[in-house]
Order: structure tokens, then sequence, then C-alpha cells
């Protein structure tokens, strides 16, 4: 005890010590997952993270690991990633988030990690039957998608999968698909943790949990990056989606709450 104190950490983050373990593990599981794929951090974390604590904390935590590890990442992914495209998901999100949030004020601490599991395990389902989205892609369907995945990352924390499942029916190179989903998940979260803090939920707890998670998360994404390699994609699918689906049966057995 007395040398944390000369560490100075504070009172509140040690206070929020025995949850940091599984929120540690759930972070590196997702940094790994989104290094490689591009996608699956909330739906590989937000199971860990409902299990220990309440749901606005974990959206707390996620978005700001989130915003902090790929960070480094960024202006690679922008190199390859349609910008037109990115404004106009960024757009129709931050117009639907508002009333997502709304029903997350509705659900209980129970309630949102049953939802979140059941989700991610519905959408893991649907990804990997290979059913694709097979709309249009006009401005208006963009921002559409872009709406549906700001109402999942208000309610649920999960902004992704509307976007992914649009663009793995586009026939676009797949670095081009992993940049726009990289960088669009990122600015998903700048906008629900913006809001979060304008409704006056930001507590010391899960900041400062989320920016020593964020560390980890950082290192676990850097290591998935490197795994990654163009031509094989459909291993890393298989992969994520076995990670993903553990973690949301996890979420639903809760052994850890």
């Amino acid at each position: 005890m007395e040398y944390l104190a000369s560490l100075q950490i504070p009172e509140t983050l040690w206070n929020f010590r025995d949850e940091l373990g599984w929120l540690a593990v759930g972070a590196i599981l997702a940094g790994v997952v989104r290094g490689f794929s591009g996608f699956g951090t909330a739906m590989v974390f937000l199971p860990f993270a409902s299990s220990v604590v309440q749901p606005v904390w974990a959206l707390i935590i996620l978005c700001i690991m989130d915003i902090i590890g790929p960070t480094l990442m960024s202006p690679k992914m922008a190199r390859n990633a349609n910008a037109g495209e990115l404004v106009r998901l960024t757009i129709g999100a931050a117009v639907a988030m508002p009333f997502g949030i709304a029903l997350l004020e509705m659900l209980s601490h129970g309630m949102f990690r049953y939802a979140v599991s059941l989700l991610t395990l519905c959408l893991v389902a649907v990804m990997a039957s290979g059913w694709r989205y097979h709309g249009t892609s006009s401005n208006m369907a963009v921002f559409g998608i872009g709406g549906l995945g700001g109402l999942l990352a208000g309610a649920t924390g999960l902004p992704g999968p509307p976007v992914m499942l649009f663009y793995l029916a586009r026939p676009l190179p797949t670095v081009s698909i992993r940049a726009n989903i990289f960088i669009y998940l990122i600015l998903a979260d700048v906008l629900l943790l913006a809001m979060l803090s304008i409704r006056g939920w930001l507590s010391p707890e899960p900041v400062y949990a989320g920016f020593a998670i964020a560390l980890i998360y950082l290192a676990a994404l850097g290591i998935g990056s490197l795994l990654f390699r163009p031509g094989r994609e459909g291993e890393y699918r298989i992969a994520a989606y076995a990670i993903i689906a553990g973690s949301a049966v996890l979420g639903l057995i809760n052994p850890i709450g």
C-alpha cells in the first residue's frame, strides 16, 4: 500500500482495482482483434466491461481507450480512407446518437449487459453467415447507415456493425474498407464521449481507468497490427468472430460480475 501511495495513484483508481484486471483482459483481446481486423473493439470489450462496471462507465472507458489507442495509426489509415463517405457517416451518427443515449437511460445494468451480449452474438452470426448490405450506396444511404451506427453507439456502445456490413459488400480494396471502418469508429467514439460529457456523466473512476487501460490496449493494438497480412482476411475474420462470440457468451453467463 505504501508503494502504491508513493506512486500517487488516485484514490478513485485504487478503489477501482478489482475491476481493472478484467477490463485489462478485455482490452488486450479487443486490441489484438482491432489491430488485425480493423474492427471489433466494442464487441469484444463491452461484454467484459459490462460484467464488472455500470453501463455509462463501460462506455466512458471504451471511448477513452479507443480514442487514445488507435491515434498513432490514424495518419496511415487516413491516406487510404474515403473522406467524403466518412463525413456523411459521421454526420448521420451525430444526428442519431442522442436518441440512442435516451434509450441507454432506460436500461438497467443487467439489461444493458444482456443487450450488448445478445446484440453482439446476433451481429457475429449475421457477419459470419455472409449476409451483406445490398442496398444503394447513395449519399442518403450512407447518412442512414451512419445514423443507425450512431443510434446503436448511444444505446449500447456498438457503432460499428451497420458500417461493417455496409462496407463488406462494397467492391472496394481491402485497405480502403479497413481504413474507413477504422477511422469511423474513432470518430464515433469522440462523438459519444462528447455527448456523455455534455450530459455530465463523466466521473473520475472511469476516466482514470480509461487512461490506464488505453496503454494496455495500445500495446495489444500494435501486436494485432503486426499480425495483419493482406490476402489473409478470411482467416482474420474467423479469428475475430470466435473471440467476439466468446466475449459475448462471457457477458451472458457473467462469471466475473
